[in-house]
């Protein structure tokens, strides 16, 4: 699908330059067949002889290096019969060249979490991992060699067919992707954009291998390249290692193809009608806009946002509090040549479709001319764009991936100066837009309409890149954090933990980050099993759901726009048996942030009308997942594993049962259980970042020790329970992709000796994404399935010892496919057992188990959420330090003992749900 332009392109203000970037200049030196180019904020580009523009940015405040490369092809540069080659040939490029006979197994033994992406004008492989050269030179070493040795190859495309038929398939189920799609073909009459990335099958099925390859020799060369490098790198190292890597690479003599299609004006209204099972309702409306470079898209950007915003929006205020609609919302593409804005609103089957999209067209296209957009409407809207811009450009690996679409719109540098157009943009800028480009005969919605006099809205043309960057120099570079060791040993050391009040652990970790920010995590839990019986679900996760919905001080849209004057994400929360906050702040404003959060817990408003949404948002997405495989089978699955007694507190109900719940609460059940069992005196608080600890501990003990929970938390004991085996095959018409889900639980805690062996058998079973041992049949030998693997789930508990584990396998197939799955799930987890895992499948799953876990203490946010966990079990970061050790000294007698002692493939349980009666009648 295309790029849709809803990350915020603005900052709220500029950053002093920071010693931590006075170096990223160009080296006095460099190495030859290299030349130096501009550089904006700490990022310096360079450009090989050969063509390849390389974009390094060096920064230390986390342990992490991003490598990103991204090549000016995708859909948009495909010919007739050849929809989705772009999209294909990125599946193919992981299949390996004469050297690298194996990229995933390669990635995952030195720790690389990888993936690509593939859109209208561009396609982009990205991989990141621990600092390391020698990880970084094998990397690029990787990124030269298949960018023109890959194989390419007929036996590959076939293997691959079926997981990309898959793909397909899941995104035909999603009523929202499948009305997408139609609508963007009926908006365009001769531009590739009107082709979705995915393609059409006929294309996909039938393309001979040869116009494949040749496509991969048209656009793969690196003068169709740019290379990304962000991380705690060297300078003078990294150009040295691109040079290596890609000056063996020479340049076509071919110049590659140029396109000169221009979609002509759209000269009157266009309609598309989607019919076809399912239960929730959907109307878009799509309008032509310039491409990225042109300044209206700020403007537009800005429009669309003031419209489209939850839960500030003028839609929403419409069509969601005036109880018509489920959800709204607003995003343009943002692309190199002109594209779409696009409006949706989504309703429940039995909403009123007219008065919906009569209320959607006057809003969009009439209501701002009577009542134009405010002064106050684009301030807040800018904001918020400015706040996200600026939360990302504080993760230097955020930013190396956020490059990719500034490099296909013309220039790597338009990342920034979106933002300060942004910025400058006025309200006179967004009411003309309005007025220039939300006119019927620019809309496609489904309906055209014969005129004398047509009133067409002329897209002007967007200047190239060098013309739009005329003049921009950029802001100072984003102060960097310090060089933080995520070892368990510097965390803890750095760490300090206490308790306030009667039960409220605390754990603090002050560090210099990044954009000084600052995450606080906290759980705050009340209730036990016999008060919980009484109050069940849905009044607690609803109690929760409203938190951030209004309080006695603050509406909805006011508690939005604080945190967005704030500049910090995320909110309050809560469900059965306990609330929460989570928040993403800054140094100088978390104090308030945290009053904000304290006070939305313990005085909300609970609104008759925000209930009203609440509700009808619930209903509306339990009616659509009646009928969807996914739903289905794990309500099967949940039903059947269930070991609680119907009016326990953890009994699964069934999906009808659910909506019945819903569909009968009242409001004042919700607030009896806030006021019934909230309280803040017992749980965990974790603060990690930029902030002042002394003032933290003064402020957490003010905010949270002294609220009491009328019925003080008691943890609920949870229990192995053998369950029979069971196969059980759901129909679901009319949908073509199908789901299978398998399950056999097992006795297990976190704390248990067998955990960490059987952590490393689930890796390698299908914890390990592509390699693994499901990954590597089921997707890639046999090609059933575009998403195959397996998790492990153990049981955790302060007191005494919990042991409801259990392992888990899930997949999606077409349904004719669905059957091979099954099977292709049972051998492999018969095998594991039966056999037992090898030598370097152990060493490899250990290497790659261990990287994610450092990777994972790399990230603030996991650091709170792990440091949180450790505080509700009495933990410190030796147990990780300790698993970690677990896992380097385990040895395959150990993982396969412990297989042999956990699991009898006997008992695997699987669930299948689809549309099998239709496959069966095709065969």
């Amino acid at each position: 699908m295309s790029r849709i332009r809803i990350l915020p392109l603005a900052l709220a203000c500029a950053f002093a330059l920071s010693p931590a970037f006075a170096a990223p200049a160009t080296p006095t030196a460099l190495p030859k067949g290299l030349t130096a180019g501009p550089c904006v904020e700490g990022i310096c580009e360079y450009r090989m002889a050969n063509g390849l523009r390389v974009l390094l940015f060096p920064d230390t405040s986390r342990p992490t290096v991003t490598v990103n490369i991204t090549y000016g092809v995708g859909s948009a540069n495909e010919s007739y019969g050849e929809t989705g080659m772009a999209h294909l040939l990125e599946h193919l490029m992981f299949k390996g060249t004469p050297t690298h006979t194996d990229i995933p197994a390669e990635m995952k033994k030195r720790g690389v979490s990888y993936n690509a992406t593939t859109s209208l004008d561009r396609t982009n492989y990205f991989g990141s991992f621990p600092a390391n050269d020698d990880t970084l030179a094998w990397m690029l070493g990787l990124e030269a060699d298949r960018m023109v040795h890959s194989n390419i190859a007929r036996k590959d495309l076939d293997s691959e067919m079926t997981v990309v038929r898959n793909e397909m398939e899941r995104n035909d189920n999603n009523p929202g992707s499948a009305l997408s799609e139609r609508l963007r073909a009926a908006a365009y009459q001769w531009h590739n954009y009107g082709h979705t990335t995915i393609g059409a099958r006929s294309d996909v099925e039938n393309v001979p291998i040869e116009r494949l390859q040749a496509f991969y020799r048209t656009w793969y060369r690196p003068d169709n390249a740019t290379l990304v490098i962000a991380g705690p790198i060297d300078t003078a190292k990294a150009l040295a290692q691109v040079v290596k890597a890609f000056g063996p690479v020479a340049k076509p003599a071919k110049a590659m193809p140029v396109f000169y299609t221009v979609e002509p004006v759209q000269d009157g209204e266009h309609e598309v009608t989607v019919r076809r099972r399912g239960d929730v309702r959907l109307e878009m409306l799509t309008y032509h806009v310039p491409g990225a470079t042109h300044a209206d898209s700020a403007a537009l950007d800005v429009l669309l946002d003031v419209l489209g915003d939850t839960p500030t929006g003028r839609l929403h205020k419409t069509l969601v509090e005036g109880k018509l609609a489920a959800g709204v919302g607003a995003g343009s593409d943002g692309l190199r040549d002109a594209g779409l804005a696009t409006f949706y609103v989504s309703a429940p089957k039995s909403a009123d479709a007219a008065k919906i999209e009569a209320e959607l067209l006057r809003l969009v296209e009439q209501d701002i001319a009577q009542h134009p957009i405010t002064a106050e409407e684009v301030t807040q809207s800018k904001q918020r764009f400015a706040n996200a811009f600026e939360k990302n450009l504080s993760d230097v690996n955020a930013v190396a991936m956020g490059l990719t679409g500034a490099v296909a719109d013309g220039d790597w540098r338009l990342f920034f100066l979106d933002r300060d157009r942004v910025a400058a943009v006025t309200v006179d800028d967004v009411n003309r837009v309005a007025k220039a480009y939300l006119k019927p005969s620019n809309r496609t919605l489904g309906r055209f309409v014969p005129t004398d006099s047509p009133d067409r809205a002329e897209i002007p043309a967007a200047p190239d890149a060098a013309t739009a960057l005329k003049g921009f120099t950029g802001r100072a570079a984003v102060a960097a954090g310090e060089a933080f060791d995520p070892t368990p040993q510097n965390i803890q050391a750095r760490t300090e933990t206490f308790t306030v009040g009667d039960g409220l652990k605390v754990a603090l970790l002050p560090k210099d980050t990044r954009g000084d920010t600052v995450v606080v995590n906290a759980t705050f839990r009340f209730g036990d099993v016999e008060s919980l019986k009484q109050s069940p679900d849905p009044a607690a996760s609803i109690a929760g759901a409203m938190l951030m919905r209004g309080s006695k001080a603050l509406t909805r849209e006011q508690i939005a726009q604080r945190f967005e004057a704030l500049n910090t994400r995320g909110g309050v929360g809560g469900g059965l048996q306990g609330a929460n906050i989570s928040l993403d702040s800054k140094r100088d404003t978390v104090a308030e942030a945290l009053a904000l959060a304290a006070s939305l817990l313990r005085e909300p408003a609970f609104d008759e009308a925000e209930f009203e949404q609440i509700r009808l948002q619930a209903i509306t997405g339990m009616e659509a997942n009646a009928k969807e495989p996914g739903p289905l089978a794990g309500d099967a699955l949940a039903t059947h594993f269930d070991p609680w007694p119907v009016g326990h507190p953890l009994h699964h109900d069934s999906l009808d049962a659910q909506l019945a719940q819903i569909k009968a609460l009242k409001l004042d059940d919700v607030r009896r259980f806030h006021q019934r069992f909230y309280g803040t005196s017992q749980g965990e608080i974790t603060v990690v970042g930029d902030f002042d600890a002394k003032a933290m501990r003064v402020q957490i003990e003010s905010l949270f020790a002294s609220w009491k929970s009328p019925v003080p938390y008691a943890p609920i004991d949870t229990r192995f329970t053998d369950v029979a085996p069971q196969r059980l095959q759901i129909e679901t018409p009319d949908k073509s992709n199908a789901v299978v889900i398998a399950r056999i639980n097992t006795s297990l805690n976190e704390a248990d000796a067998d955990y960490p062996a059987l952590a490393v058998a689930n890796y390698i079973l299908g914890g390990g994404s592509m390699a693994s041992r499901l990954g590597e049949r089921i997707r890639g030998k046999e090609g059933l399935s575009y998403g195959v693997g397996s998790s492990l789930s153990a049981d955790s508990s302060a007191t005494g010892r919990d042991d409801d584990g259990a392992l888990t396998i899930q997949a999606i197939a077409a349904p004719q496919n669905a059957a091979k799955v099954e099977t292709g799930i049972r051998e492999e987890f018969t095998r594991l057992v039966r056999d037992g895992v090898t030598e370097s499948e152990l060493r490899d799953a250990v290497a790659g188990l261990l990287t994610q876990r450092k990777q994972s203490r790399a990230s603030d946010g996991a650091v709170a959420g792990t440091l949180s966990h450790n505080l509700y079990l009495g933990r410190t970061m030796d147990y990780q330090a300790q698993f970690d050790a677990h896992l380097a000294a385990l040895s395959v007698a150990e993982v396969n003992a412990a297989l042999k002692r956990h699991f009898d493939p006997a008992k695997l349980s699987i669930y299948l749900a689809g549309d099998f009666a239709k496959a069966a009648a095709a065969k």
